[in-house]
């Protein structure tokens, strides 16, 4: 808006070096920019459908018993945050470095944070468009979040999962009690990423399936060897052997009368 009064004789609204409008006649060919009014007390124009390339200074220019004067205003585009690139879902293994990459575009210039949205509650990692990760551990896989915040509107959000494969860990191994002629269970569980394959053995022999009255069920972190008819001829120590493709791990588990 441009506010005049009635000594003014002629008027122009520019921009730059570019004339947009002289009184009523449109010198600009954007058809965005439109006259508002032209009355003896103001002269507007009006922008549709703003640009950030239409950010800059707007001159009012008119012309009083033949002096001319100018009044000058800046127009500050903004531009809500979005999160234009950002990594892929990654699989890595432990121990691996890590760079996540989230770039955003917005004005003013959006900050960008990662947080790593772990169970144990969420927490700062990064102010950066870059998050790095040395020597990344298991505890550290999960669902990454990147945020894109300037004050224009709200947040674009973004997330990435990061998988970390380590090799088996029998965490749970427990030597277990049968009396003859009952049903006697062994338990063997792993943590693995990939999940581990279980193998069960007695001294060298490896255990098969439905052979001498046995039954292995392998599930997720678990697997069980149950003796359907406990004899005196299965008591002893037994083997179980976790692997995935990082590698493998035994534990020894004794089943007794």
């Amino acid at each position: 808006r441009c506010t005049v009064d009635d000594r003014v004789t002629r008027v122009a609204w520019l921009t730059r070096s570019t004339i947009l409008y002289a009184g009523n006649d449109k010198w600009s060919i954007d058809n965005r920019v439109v006259i508002l009014s032209n009355t003896k007390t103001q002269y507007s124009i009006k922008i549709h459908n703003v640009d950030i390339y239409d950010e800059g200074p707007y001159t009012c220019s008119v012309q009083t018993d033949n002096h001319p004067k100018t009044s000058r205003v800046h127009l500050i585009v903004q531009v809500p945050p979005q999160i234009v690139n950002i990594s892929s879902d990654i699989t890595v293994n432990e121990g691996s470095s890590v760079t996540l990459m989230c770039l955003a575009f917005g004005r003013p210039e959006p900050t960008v944070t990662w947080r790593h949205l772990s169970g144990k509650g969420q927490t700062f990692v990064s102010e950066d468009e870059y998050l790095e990760i040395t020597g990344i551990t298991r505890e550290q896989s999960g669902e990454y979040e990147c945020s894109a915040v300037n004050d224009v509107a709200v947040p674009d959000v973004r997330k990435v999962k990061v998988t970390v494969n380590y090799p088996p860990f029998i965490s749970n191994a427990k030597n277990t009690g049968a009396s003859v002629g009952q049903k006697g269970i062994l338990q063997c569980e792993a943590s693995a990423v990939p999940v581990a394959e279980f193998q069960w053995f007695k001294e060298d022999t490896r255990l098969a399936n439905g052979l001498e009255g046995v039954r292995i069920e392998s599930k997720g972190r678990l697997s069980t060897l149950t003796f359907f008819n406990v004899s005196e001829k299965d008591y002893g120590n037994y083997t179980c052997v976790a692997t995935n493709k990082l590698g493998n791990t035994n534990a020894s588990i004794i089943l007794y009368g």
